[in-house]
Parts: C-alpha cells; structure tokens; sequence
C-alpha cells in the first residue's frame, strides 16, 4: 500500500464521508421526532456535530484496516444508529417506513448536491483535481450508502421499510431475522453476493436517476 495515496485519498474521502454518516443519522432523528419519538433530540443526536454519530471502530477503525488489508478492494463501516423507540411514533407501523427511508433519503439528496457541485466547478473553469475528485467522492459515497443502507433486510433501513410495507404476520416474521441481520450482511457482502444481486443493480439504476435530475446543470454548464 502505498503510503502517500493513502493520506490522499483519506483527504479526498474524509468530508464526502462525514457529511454523509453524519446526515444520514439526523435525518432518522429529525424524522422520529417529527413522527412522535423525542429520544434521538433527548439524547443530542439531531446534529450535523459528526462526533455524536462517529463510532470510533466502526466508522475510522475498521475502513482504515479494510482498504490497508484489501489495498481499497473492500471497505465497510458504520456509525452509531440513531436510537428510535417505534412504540413512541404516532402510528409505529406507518411511521417506521419514513423514520427509516429519511436516511437513504438524505443521501440521495447529498449526492445530488456533490453532483451539482461538481457541474458547478467545472462549469466555472475550476480544474483542481482535489476539489473535482471530491465531488465525485461525494457521489460515490452517498449512492453506496443509498443502496447499501435500502437492503431489505433488517436492521438496515431497507429491513425497517420492509416490515413496515408488509402485512402484519409477515411483518413480525421479518422482524425476527434482526439479532442475525447484521451477520447475515456480512456475510453476503464477504461472498460477493450483495455486491452482484443487489449493489451493482441499485447504484447503476441510481446514477442513471442522478444524471437524470442533473440534466440541467448539465446544460447551464455546457
């Protein structure tokens, strides 16, 4: 691994990130508190302060060993959840669903937002590649947090939408998978598995919908 592109590419990386975790994570907070559920604003968590939503090994810890390891091949991380009693929502069932997509939701419009910045810059003649390689780092990261997070399976947020939609016999039997979802993630991901049945599909179809909504800026920039 060589050395210098680390530090680079953790230079690039490092904003695009903590935007992204630190986002995600309040809009579930913004979201519950608007349905019912005071706990995330209790507990300080409605924030764009990344340090209340950092988890000092999941979110620097374990991506710094994974790139170093697999020389950037594989990277996972997480922050700490934002903590939402359902019972508190207005009507736990239905709320759960928006609680739940507020985080994708979020990240879908932050890659929007690095997308329009970086027809914006180069729009405007800027041609540092720090500041153009960020933007597309702003993309990237968002649309993986997009669709990593809409898996659907529980406790992701995709699980959480999911239990919400279906029926409540169904719902409760999905809901049951959550102690081993987490497990069951990591190991679809090892197996390369997500990756090919569910990532490469959702972020090719959401890159399409980016160039699609950004269509504008395209022509303003042109």
């Amino acid at each position: 691994m060589d050395f210098a592109n680390l530090i680079q590419t953790i230079a690039i990386y490092a904003l695009p990130v903590l935007f992204a975790i630190t986002v995600h994570e309040a809009a579930h907070g913004y979201a519950a508190r608007y349905f019912g559920d005071n706990t995330a604003a209790m507990l300080g968590r409605i924030t764009l302060n990344p340090a209340k939503h950092i988890d000092p090994i999941g979110t620097i810890l374990m991506p710094l060993m994974l790139y170093v390891a697999t020389s950037g091949a594989f990277l996972f991380g997480y922050a700490k959840p934002v903590p939402v009693r359902f019972g508190n929502l207005r009507n736990p069932k239905r709320d759960m669903v928006w609680v739940a997509l507020a985080g994708p939701g979020a990240n879908l419009a932050m890659a929007l937002a690095w997308g329009a910045g970086l027809y914006l810059l180069s729009g405007a003649g800027v041609t540092e590649p720090f500041f153009l390689k960020m933007c597309q780092g702003g993309v990237l990261v968002n649309v993986v947090m997009f669709a990593f997070n809409l898996f659907p399976l529980p406790p992701l947020d995709g699980g959480r939408i999911l239990v919400g939609l279906l029926p409540i016999r169904q719902a409760m039997a999905v809901s049951r998978v959550e102690p081993w979802g987490f497990f069951i993630v990591m190991a679809l991901v090892i197996a390369g598995v997500l990756s090919t049945v569910w990532m490469q599909p959702v972020m090719g179809l959401t890159f399409d919908l980016i160039d699609l909504l950004l269509t504008p800026f395209s022509w303003l920039t042109r």
